[in-house]
């Protein structure tokens, strides 16, 4: 994998974290839910929700930089380190946990993620 393919990857799961911990604070900050225009006024003015919609420009941008020079296989898997991301990031912004299982899940992405990209540069990765 070249450097400038984890800079993409690492791009591309800031993009991706940023909209999901974006959306969960518009979440939190939407609450009491109310059927009426003022609320989406409120909505509308929160700062959250546009954090979510350049998150997700962001993503798709670089999302369709990366399938232009990455190879698939580990590109498609690293898109899914958002997961991790906001696992870790969940702990101290909404006082989550992290459970065993969850960590588990979390170390077996992240080596699935890392067999790819090696496999990948050996030149082992399967050919279609």
């Amino acid at each position: 994998m070249r450097w400038s393919h984890g800079f993409g990857f690492a791009l591309l799961v800031a993009f991706d974290t940023l909209a999901q911990l974006s959306f969960k604070f518009a979440g939190i900050h939407a609450l009491p839910v109310e059927a009426t225009g003022a609320w989406l006024v409120r909505l509308a003015l929160q700062p959250w929700i546009y954090g979510a919609l350049l998150g997700y420009l962001g993503a798709f941008v670089t999302w369709m930089q990366l399938l232009k020079r990455a190879p698939i296989g580990p590109a498609f898997a690293a898109s899914h380190l958002d997961v991790v991301s906001i696992m870790l990031l969940s702990v101290p912004l909404f006082d989550e946990r992290i459970g065993f299982t969850q960590a588990v899940g979390a170390v077996a992405l992240v080596a699935g993620i890392l067999c790819l990209a090696l496999g990948e540069r050996d030149g082992s990765a399967p050919v279609a």
